[in-house]
């Protein structure tokens, strides 16, 4: 089964339903303008009660290095997510591995690429408004000739459009958040296990390797970006 992180949850039920049904790792939102921001100590509450074999992820935007610093030690996280304006060399700073969130608009968003040493990028649906959770797709064909590039596809995804996306993109492993949702915030279950019940059977273009374990992203990752 493709490598599948839910994101921005902000409770134990959710977390453990997307665990129970095959997440690979689970996002935690500690941009305090989002609808689904939750505090250090809550997600750590939350990871306290979990098992360790899902992966725990810290989504940051525009955050000082000390208050992302103390997530990673307090929660801890497993890997960050920096999803605002980060420089390459900001980025540099972390002993975690590092997922770059670029938002995409056009063919020219996926330039900046190549200006980050990162283990990965995970590639969302550029907005004027918000930094994600948009519920919108972007245009897949802009990655026609960037498959080869492993990157975790994200933006406006959920059960009825996973299973397209996956064959139009091919990517590395998928990330999927407001498209499992009653609410903002609030996962649906119901949809949770539709989801998973489409992403079953598929494999990704790096076989077998969970790109959310740290050990899969920095093996991965790195060889095949740079």
């Amino acid at each position: 089964m493709i490598p599948t992180k839910i994101c921005g949850i902000t409770n134990l039920a959710d977390a453990k339903v997307a665990v129970k049904n095959g997440a690979s790792a689970l996002g935690f939102i500690f941009y305090d303008k989002s609808p689904r921001a939750i505090s250090i100590k809550n997600a750590k509450s939350i990871s306290d009660q979990l098992s360790k074999s899902v992966s725990r992820v810290g989504v940051f935007v525009n955050h000082k290095k000390e208050f992302i610093d103390d997530a990673i030690s307090e929660i801890p996280l497993d890997m960050i997510q920096l999803h605002g304006d980060e420089t390459p060399e900001f980025c540099d700073q972390f002993n975690v591995p590092i997922l770059k969130a670029i938002r995409i608009k056009n063919e020219k968003s996926l330039s900046i690429m190549i200006d980050y040493d990162v283990d990965g990028f995970l590639l969302d649906t550029y907005s004027n408004d918000e930094y994600g959770g948009t519920g919108v797709t972007f245009d897949w064909t802009l990655l026609k000739d960037k498959t080869d590039m492993p990157i975790i596809l994200s933006g406006g995804l959920n059960p009825d459009n996973i299973l397209a996306a996956i064959a139009a993109v091919n990517p590395s492993a998928v990330d999927v958040n407001s498209g499992v949702e009653s609410s903002p915030g609030i996962k649906d279950h119901s949809k949770i296990e539709q989801l998973f019940n489409q992403v079953k059977n598929t494999g990704n273009n790096l076989g077998s390797v969970n790109v959310f374990k740290c050990s899969g992203v920095h093996e991965h990752i790195n060889t095949g970006t740079h």
